[in-house]
């Protein structure tokens, strides 16, 4: 083994890519410590819990911290934020970085004390040693040097002496949001800022065709109007000017015909009628036991859309050859290497810094917006453009999270307990971030004069967390299985990441089939899981969750019913369990969720709380409200009135416990909920109604439709 291999042996991935204390932290001799770290903040709270565990590893007060906003000039690059992996992850590399910080500056302070280190204790940066010695981190600042690499002999304190870990800390992020001190990229007001906007095609893969530039003249404030192919965009002075230019612009322009969308009266139909990559994603067992009979179901999942609460926005700005841009992309330096491939540059030419927008929890429009930006930018080099996309594009011209078609089959013994289980997808790809081809991913890349070819979403493969694969192994003890995926490779609406990813799917239906097996067994759904089920951490969340909410002696309200399903997010993360209660008296309402969930350690329990619970609350809009509206011809939810969204009076009650943990390695929790959430949901219908819907959202016309 090499010597630059032995350094990053054992390291967490992102520390293995980026050795350099330097890359992650600086000590001042102000009084605070500088920490960069690769991801950002996305409303997740990632920020406060690394904060922790920095101060924790080096025995300062966390206000002392400072933390710099991601960038590609000055932080390590750790990919996307995503996957749930910051804790887990970039966390653990803090903690690593912090510690060997930590032991280098007890190694100075030994040999000028002519000491130990064992002899030294800290506190709050202070360095004290027999009698009266003392120092700080502050003083010897200038004569400890972290620009080396990291060691992984070095080892961080154990769970039991850490002081932050574990405890509840005020998100760090909100008292800047709430008096206005932190504002959004929305906010931002640059010196001789102007603004842009893009008309974007009617319809995907439409072309244009004519432009009539007579009816732009006159035009107040108008700066410049640039077309690159069927790319079409003004830069203003203002932007309600830009808002006027941009409509103008729509009655000047002619288009052609684009794709043809997939029919939305049957979108398991379309999607196993296309083009598709089949693969088998897991087996198990080789000589199927015998039979008795079996039972076959299939689920939807449908479209869905970011539906982010603020459009997506960036700012850009051209000096010379050289690009900046302010962006709430979730992976700064991925966007950067798009950017460089569509304008031609060295990415070092490029700096991308993360400023703080809307959460969207996946691949929304942060990234297509930054090259509009540019785009637009370049027409008035040496002054700023912001681009603001509006509440329609947003809604039809962002990535969708892709629509899947599952198919569960179950041959069964006498007793009713699978022998055989065959799980098969029919799905677009999950993945068409930027950054991870030799061709661009973004979205006016590809209407260009000289275009780039479309992006076809990819699946990575399971053992990197999957895509529409993602938790279609099952949990249970079963004797044999096949799972199998067909990555359909037509593209007419564009797909890539959103929360957990294929997991919403694929838990929604194995926790839906896994009801259907108990009930045609005349089993209790609870005792049925445990039956198949013998990882203790995975029984003793679905064990909580049932006690939290008196499974089996609780009193149901008449109109109600509850439902309950389990999984483990990636079938390597957290576990969590979930108890639905719905009310189905008029529209499908959920009123209670009772959840349990091990993260191992939880570093801040209240931000794995706020997680939890928003993870859940979102599944429930996605569950019983959404879905991307589209004909053959466009997409047609491009508002909120034909995109709606769960609102606060329709929020249920979540009660979160979180299982003790603190010996195990910490697991993120941000995605852990939406596939339990969604499967308790329509199990809690039928438990109501006795009806089974196995198509989301669970509306009350899909309700009806199960009844005939």
């Amino acid at each position: 083994m090499s010597a630059a291999a032995k350094i990053v042996e054992g390291l967490p991935a992102s520390l293995r890519a980026n050795p350099r204390l330097d890359r992650w932290l600086s000590v001042s001799p102000e009084g605070h410590v500088t920490l960069s770290p690769g991801k950002v903040e996305i409303g997740q709270g990632i920020l406060t819990a690394l904060v922790q565990i920095c101060a924790d590893e080096l025995d300062i007060a966390p206000e002392r911290v400072r933390l710099v906003p991601a960038g590609t000039a000055v932080s390590p690059n750790e990919g996307v934020t995503s996957g749930s992996l910051s804790v887990s992850d970039c966390g653990q590399s803090v903690r690593l970085v912090a510690a060997q910080a930590r032991s280098l500056f007890l190694a100075e302070a030994a040999r000028q004390f002519s000491v130990v280190a064992e002899a030294l204790s800290i506190e709050d940066g202070v360095i004290a040693g027999p009698g009266n010695l003392a120092t700080s981190y502050w003083e010897l600042a200038d004569a400890v040097s972290l620009a080396c690499e990291a060691d992984p002999a070095i080892t961080p304190k154990p769970p039991w002496q850490r002081r932050l870990a574990g405890r509840s800390t005020p998100r760090i992020d909100v008292p800047g949001k709430v008096f206005a001190a932190r504002p959004f990229i929305h906010d931002l007001v640059l010196p001789g800022m102007l603004h842009g906007r893009v008309l974007r095609p009617p319809r995907p893969g439409a072309v244009l065709e004519g432009l009539d530039e007579a009816r732009l003249a006159g035009l107040t404030g108008l700066r410049a109007t640039v077309r690159d192919g069927s790319f079409l965009g003004v830069v203003c002075e203002t932007e309600a000017q830009a808002d006027a230019a941009l409509a103008r612009l729509a009655s000047a322009a002619r288009w052609s015909d684009g794709f043809a969308l997939p029919d939305p009266h049957d979108l398991p139909g379309w999607l196993k009628s296309q083009p598709a990559e089949a693969s088998v994603v897991d087996t198990r067992g080789e000589v199927a036991p015998p039979a008795a009979r079996t039972i076959t179901r299939q689920y939807e999942k449908q479209f869905l859309a970011h539906a982010s609460i603020a459009p997506s926005c960036a700012i850009a700005h051209w000096a010379g050859d050289a690009l900046q841009v302010l962006t709430h992309s979730q992976g700064v330096f991925n966007l950067r290497a798009d950017l460089a491939l569509v304008f031609g540059l060295d990415p070092e030419t490029i700096r991308v810094t993360h400023a703080e927008g809307a959460g969207c929890y996946g691949h929304n429009g942060a990234d297509d917006v930054a090259l509009d930006a540019a785009l637009l930018a370049r027409a008035v080099s040496g002054q700023p453009v912001r681009v603001r996309w509006s509440r329609a594009d947003e809604l039809a011209c962002a990535p969708f999270g892709a629509g899947m078609a599952i198919e569960i089959s179950a041959d069964l013994d006498e007793a009713g307990d699978p022998v055989d289980w065959r799980h098969t997808i029919w799905s677009n790809g999950y993945v068409g971030r930027p950054g991870r081809a030799t061709s661009p991913a973004l979205l006016a890349s590809f209407d260009l004069e000289r275009p780039f070819p479309r992006y076809i979403a990819q699946d990575p493969p399971l053992a990197g967390g999957g895509g529409a694969q993602r938790n279609a192994v099952p949990l249970y003890d079963f004797p044999r299985w096949t799972i199998a995926k067909n990555r359909v490779t037509e593209m007419p609406l564009r797909t890539s990441s959103m929360r957990a990813l294929g997991a919403f799917g694929n838990v929604f239906a194995i926790e839906s089939f896994m009801d259907e097996l108990a009930l045609d067994a005349g089993d209790d759904p609870l005792a049925f899981r445990l039956r198949h089920l013998a990882e203790p951490r995975a029984r003793a969340v679905l064990g909580r969750a049932a006690a939290m909410a008196e499974w089996g002696r609780a009193t149901i309200p008449e109109g109600r019913g509850r439902g309950l399903a389990l999984a483990r997010y990636k079938n390597t993360g957290a576990w969590c369990a979930v108890v639905a209660e719905i009310d189905v008296e008029a529209e499908p309402r959920a009123t209670q969720l009772w959840i349990a969930v091990d993260v191992g350690e939880a570093i801040n329990p209240d931000g794995v709380v706020n997680q939890i619970e928003g993870g859940a609350i979102q599944a429930v809009s996605w569950t019983l409200k959404e879905a991307v509206a589209f004909t053959r011809e466009e997409v047609t939810s491009a508002s909120w009135e034909s995109y709606p969204i769960l609102r606060f009076s329709e929020v249920p009650a979540v009660s979160v416990e979180i299982m003790p943990g603190a010996d195990h390695p910490p697991l993120g929790a941000g995605e852990a909920a939406q596939g339990p959430t969604a499967a308790a949901l329509a199990n809690a219908v039928h438990s109501a109604l006795g009806v089974r819907v196995r198509r989301m959202p669970i509306t009350r016309e899909r309700i009806i439709s199960a009844m005939e």
